[in-house]
């Protein structure tokens, strides 16, 4: 996992640097696609319960899991790029959400937020530690900058499977009572809105949207929990 993390983050990077106003998101997919192939991993979500691509790239309003298609980035808009790696049997899951050009203070506060409540998440994972601690964590970051969670996504164990046990939703204290024990392999994501988070789930099947049309931002790691803290393999 450690080495299928690290590509999966070089990847990420590559596609983040090789974003250009006027590309459409099936061309960050192929890109993604395209480097993975070099580095010799597989897509672990193309196929996944149907999925048709290699990666979940949501702009804006976009929330989670848009298939990447010939919606055109332009300047001043947040792309959300979400991806999995298999390596050697194990699977990868991280995303980024990153800003092409100039964005507005909102859309700034909701990408800083996000990621602050990433690692204010990460700080807080160890052994013995229960899920509902960490969700606590997020939930209140995300507050502290004025945004809403989306209660509808929430993190998971990963390694095995895609998704497995157990969930870690994004506020508190209604992550329940479990204990993380060091040597699990867990996915901490944080979905967030600048507006309100009532989503729609459009007829794709896939797509979620924001009622409100509100941007939303996620950021996301896979890491090995440990007795003294966390080992992020997405990096």
């Amino acid at each position: 996992m450690r080495e299928g993390g690290r590509m999966l983050a070089e990847v990420l990077q590559f596609v983040k640097l090789n974003t250009k106003a006027g590309m459409t998101t099936k061309d960050l997919a192929n890109l993604a696609s395209a480097k993975l192939e070099d580095l010799g991993g597989e897509p672990a979500f193309l196929g996944y319960r149907g999925y048709p691509d290699v990666m979940c790239i949501a702009v804006n309003e976009e929330v989670q899991h848009t298939i990447p298609g010939s919606r055109v980035i332009n300047e001043g808009d947040i792309v959300n790029c979400d991806f999995g790696v298999l390596w050697k049997g194990l699977i990868t899951d991280a995303a980024i959400t990153y800003p092409v050009g100039e964005i507005s203070e909102e859309a700034r506060n909701l990408l800083k937020g996000t990621e602050e409540a990433l690692n204010a998440a990460l700080k807080v994972v160890k052994h013995g530690v229960r899920v509902k601690d960490v969700s606590k964590v997020i939930g209140k970051t995300l507050q502290n900058y004025g945004l809403d969670v989306v209660r509808e996504l929430c993190g998971h164990g990963v390694g095995h499977s895609l998704h497995e046990d157990p969930d870690i939703p994004n506020y508190g204290p209604d992550g329940g009572s479990f204990k993380l024990k060091a040597g699990m392999t867990i996915a901490i994501e944080p979905i967030a809105v600048a507006g309100k988070a009532d989503v729609e789930f459009l007829p794709d099947g896939w797509n979620i949207i924001t009622k409100d049309g509100s941007w939303a931002c996620q950021f996301e790691h896979s890491i090995l929990v440990t007795y003294e803290g966390c080992e992020i393999l997405t990096k």
